[in-house]
């Protein structure tokens, strides 16, 4: 990134100030037979180059849609708001011109690794046709490039098991071997969606140190979209909490852990496992209830069913997301944020 300004691949500069990704009324709709699905409800966040941002939420939230549509990857779904990436306009643009951002300016790491190589080719193929695409590298270079990316990543042997297929690799060597596909044509924003899951704790943590390294590195953007509150405070600078599509609370990640407005993000932080001094950790405390339908969202606050000190007026009136305390980028959508009603929402 340059010290003045970047340019995108169209030629649009973004100044030294301006966010790497800014999302602004971000909405996500999805038509059903049993009628519209309003995914992702006018979200806002930014993502500053070098730095993570933990999307959080129950599954349903929209945190994943969200990241979809980051990508231009919502077939089938109405996209609405802003969606701009090193000062470039995503939102509406050509699918041929978002293809040559893909990857290039922008990549994502799946879910299941296992599902997202081919079976039918080998790891070192798949990542060097990656390559190719964007750089329009010959074949040997391509393949140079793809065992350097496989070694950078901490696999053992990379020339060798760049000629390996993914169910010749272990769950954490093919989350590696995704990482390595994302991160081969340098991009400068990683959306990584549960890069975590089904993987056993050494392995969660190898992959972690290995995208903070990566970051620390090159300058990335983070997009870190988890359940995990523990992976969370590990990797997060700042953090997104998400309930129905909305945003309900943002804040850098030791203001978040340390002073909760919303009294979902209490429940969520309250539902985390903990070891006792005296080794009687008790029983975990679970948020009661469901996550709201998206079919028929309720006309005031979303959490309002499931909050234990909820009014009238949170079952009737939808509380925005506004300003809250003293620090900058701080937000809560709660109409009690910080009052003494607020603190005695947790279950």
């Amino acid at each position: 990134m340059a010290a003045t300004e970047a340019t995108a691949a169209t030629g649009t500069p973004r100044s030294a100030d301006a966010p790497l990704l800014a999302v602004r009324g971000l909405g996500v709709t999805f038509r059903t037979p049993r009628g519209p699905v309003r995914a992702v409800d006018s979200l806002d966040f930014t993502v500053e180059a070098g730095r993570t941002l933990g999307i959080v939420g129950e599954s349903g939230s929209g945190k994943s849609v969200t990241s979809l549509a980051v990508m231009g990857l919502h077939r089938g779904a109405d996209v609405e708001g802003s969606v701009r990436l090193d000062g470039q306009e995503l939102t509406g643009m050509a699918e041929k011109n978002l293809s040559r951002l893909r990857g290039r300016k922008m990549a994502m790491i799946f879910q299941d690794p296992l599902s997202s190589l081919h079976p039918y080719y080998t790891v070192g193929e798949q990542i060097a046709e990656h390559v190719r695409v964007h750089f329009r590298s010959g074949r040997a270079a391509a393949r140079k490039r793809a065992v350097e990316m496989l070694g950078e990543v901490g696999i053992p042997e990379p020339a060798r098991r760049a000629g390996e297929y993914p169910h010749q690799f272990s769950g954490g060597m093919r989350q590696r071997a995704m990482i390595a596909m994302a991160l081969a044509c340098e991009p400068d924003l990683l959306i990584a969606d549960e890069p975590t899951t089904a993987l056993d704790v050494t392995v969660q943590a190898q992959i972690l140190e290995l995208l903070a390294r990566l970051q620390q590195e090159r300058g990335l953007g983070i997009v870190m979209i988890t359940h995990d509150l523990g992976v969370v405070a590990r990797v997060a600078h700042e953090v997104l909490v998400m309930y129905g599509g909305r945003a309900a609370e943002q804040a850098d990640v030791d203001t978040l852990f340390a002073d909760p407005a919303h009294p979902y993000t209490r429940g969520l932080l309250d539902s985390m496992p903990r070891l006792a001094d005296d080794g009687d950790d008790g029983p975990l405390r679970a948020i009661p209830g469901s996550p709201p339908s998206l079919l028929t969202p309720a006309p005031g606050c979303a959490f309002a069913p499931r909050c234990a000190v909820a009014t009238d007026r949170c079952t009737q009136e939808r509380p925005p997301l506004l300003p809250y305390g003293d620090r900058p980028g701080r937000a809560a959508a709660c109409h009690y944020a910080g009052s003494p009603i607020a603190e005695e929402a947790a279950p």
